[in-house]
């Protein structure tokens, strides 16, 4: 799909990744967007990178591309993003670290393990990113929209 506004084109190649090509005609397989503010700004600041780290496009906002573009783009974005948020927390294990939390997410009921309470970063006022034991993610994108439960839980580790 070629954007008029940023003068390249992207497609998938045989293997599904993603080939760039420039307005030049220069060729770049397996290209990779990736978000400048991931959870401040997810769908504004996209570079499209080579494999080797080098910028190939800087996309202001996906808005502003046409539809094809922006679902591929969108598409390869949730295929190497796992950041489950957090909708409530069902139980915990103990109050003292480590402890298993029961909770449940966007992409359904999980198990995760919290090792210490540095575990648990806050990125704003409302917004949380607690890392698990096995390194995965969970977002708190605002702590005012859990229940009541869930944000008494919380409290004994913040």
């Amino acid at each position: 799909m070629m954007s008029e506004k940023a003068h390249f084109l992207l497609e998938r190649n045989a293997f599904g990744r993603l080939r760039f090509t420039d307005a030049r005609g220069q060729v770049c397989e397996d290209a990779v967007p990736v978000r400048a503010f991931p959870i401040a700004a997810p769908d504004q600041g996209i570079a499209l990178m080579s494999p080797a780290g080098r910028e190939l496009a800087w996309l202001d906002d996906l808005a502003d591309l046409p539809p094809p573009l922006r679902q591929l783009i969108e598409e390869e974005l949730a295929g190497r993003e796992f950041m489950p948020e957090i909708q409530r927390i069902r139980q915990v294990s103990s109050y003292a670290t480590p402890c298993t939390w029961k909770v449940e997410t966007d992409r359904g009921a999980t198990t995760l393990m919290l090792k210490s309470e540095e575990d648990i970063r806050r990125l704003s006022h409302c917004t949380l990113l607690i890392a698990d034991a096995h390194g995965v993610h969970f977002l708190i994108r605002d702590l005012q929209q859990l229940d009541r439960t869930s944000r008494r839980l919380l409290d004994h580790f913040l």
